[in-house]
């Protein structure tokens, strides 16, 4: 028998387990929500599992941020794999993963695991984790420059290399071989 879930890996509540239990579940801001999350770029109705044939389909529902799978806006309804990760706006990832339990097993759970810290009064912390990597890539942070040393370097080989050629040519087309090199030729 497997459940399902999805684990916050970047948002509010970094780490929290959302257990998906139920044909139909809405993912929103809206606190009646099965899974709920109090971040603005949620929508109050965001997203729609459906089960359908033992696995979880979803679905935008209209969202001004909209929903992603792997990193590919949603379009239509998607069917869900273990391993995927889906993301609400830019902020908010959640892994969705397969559970395998054995009904007869006795099952612990973390509390930690299961419950959202307190809310807080002040603006949402997130973590500083690394972008997912099937994210676009991000503007250069103010302040960061670049290093400019491999193309200076570049730049002077190659002006380097045409000033010796054109000196070569020089030498060549104005018959000054012996002028500037008497021990090769014998001048």
């Amino acid at each position: 028998m497997s459940k399902f879930q999805f684990v916050m890996r970047s948002g509010p509540t970094l780490g929290v387990t959302f257990p998906l239990d139920g044909d139909q579940l809405l993912i929103g801001r809206d606190s009646s929500n099965a899974v709920s999350i109090n971040d603005a770029e949620v929508s109050r109705k965001h997203s729609r599992l459906s089960f359908q044939g033992g696995k979880y389909v979803i679905e935008d529902l209209g969202s001004t941020n909209g929903t992603f799978v792997n990193g590919q806006r949603l379009a239509g309804p998607v069917v869900l794999k273990a391993g995927d990760v889906v993301s609400l706006g830019e902020q908010i990832v959640l892994m969705y993963d397969a559970v395998n339990m054995d009904p007869g097993a006795t099952v612990a759970v973390s509390r930690k695991a299961v419950q959202a810290p307190p809310a807080q009064a002040s603006a949402p912390v997130y973590s500083q984790q690394p972008a997912p990597s099937y994210a676009p890539p991000s503007q250069p942070v103010a302040g960061k420059k670049n290093n400019m040393t491999p193309i200076f370097i570049g730049v002077g080989v190659f002006l380097f290399i045409c000033m010796c050629s054109g000196f070569f040519w020089w030498v060549d087309s104005t018959y000054r071989w012996c002028t500037f090199f008497p021990f090769i030729l014998g001048c």
